[in-house]
């Protein structure tokens, strides 16, 4: 193995269809009062796409950290901070385990206060909000609109602006959802953003570079958790990603043949105890490095 491999690695791959998901997203965005724009909690910034930020604007947004019960809570908190601003609510959710329905109706009420009470000083009674949900693959969006709206889905047609019935998921007499149109996918431009997408199994490992991407995981944790490394596998952690897999191996007993260490076996394995949280709960993006 090469240890400069990781510094080269390049994930090539960029779905063609990016421009025709932007011009659908302008088309539906001034039929919604906000965005709900799920992310995962384990790779906050990776995980968003960047035309996600050009086409809100000045929208409302709730951001929900998805799979927080994967993150490092200490870490999650840092996030939720420093993603929050005046136009943005954030909330860190399980989305399987949590009444998530409460949470969001809130978040979105909270988010949307002005507008609200815009309504009321007018005479007029608060309609449902209406948000556009948007995120990338392997974030939980589709778990997401199905667990919120129980599977109960209303079209409905004739709103100002639409043209054909749209499927919209009604949560409750508070809030209603529009589904994405068209598919959004995370911009590689930034190396890193590749490897930690590929690290939390977001892209198919046939096409990825897995010696490469696993020594990039195994660096990040000998520098920022090695104590998961040594509870985990039980050998003394050094500075070698490399060097770890060979005592991984021993360890484990991977072996071809008699005294031939198998080394695709091992970062076979370590990828997959990773992604099944077997080595405990890990952020792979430092907030306050970002």
């Amino acid at each position: 193995m090469e240890e400069n491999k990781t510094q080269s690695i390049r994930i090539q791959w960029f779905p063609g269809h990016m421009t025709k998901a932007k011009r659908e997203m302008q088309e539906k965005l001034k039929m919604v009062d906000m965005i709900i724009e799920l992310r995962d909690a384990r790779i906050p910034y990776a995980s968003k796409n960047p035309m996600i930020e050009e086409l809100c604007q000045q929208k409302p947004r709730l951001i929900i950290l998805s799979k927080k019960d994967k993150a490092d809570v200490a870490e999650t908190k840092k996030w939720v901070k420093k993603l929050s601003n005046e136009l943005t609510y954030v909330l860190a959710l399980d989305i399987l385990k949590e009444n998530i329905t409460k949470s969001v109706v809130e978040a979105s009420q909270k988010l949307m206060q002005a507008k609200i009470e815009r309504m009321k000083r007018r005479g007029i009674r608060p309609r449902a909000l209406r948000a556009m949900v948007v995120g990338v693959p392997n974030v939980g969006k589709s778990t997401f609109i199905n667990r919120i709206s129980k599977k109960k889905i209303a079209v409905t047609g004739d709103r100002p602006g639409v043209t054909r019935a749209l499927q919209w998921s009604k949560v409750n007499q508070d809030l209603e959802l529009l589904d994405t149109p068209g598919v959004l996918w995370p911009k590689f431009d930034d190396e890193k953003v590749g490897l930690l997408l590929a690290v939390t199994g977001a892209i198919r490992d046939e096409i990825l570079p897995l010696e490469e991407v696993a020594a990039w995981a195994m660096q990040f944790l000998i520098d920022y958790k090695k104590e998961l490394l040594e509870k985990r596998y039980e050998v003394e952690v050094c500075d070698n990603p490399y060097e770890m897999f060979e005592r991984i191996a021993r360890k484990r007993g991977f072996l071809k043949g008699q005294d031939t260490l198998d080394m695709k076996r091992c970062i076979e394995t370590f990828l997959k105890e990773i992604r099944g949280d077997k080595l405990g709960c890990i952020t792979w993006e430092q907030a306050d490095e970002m």
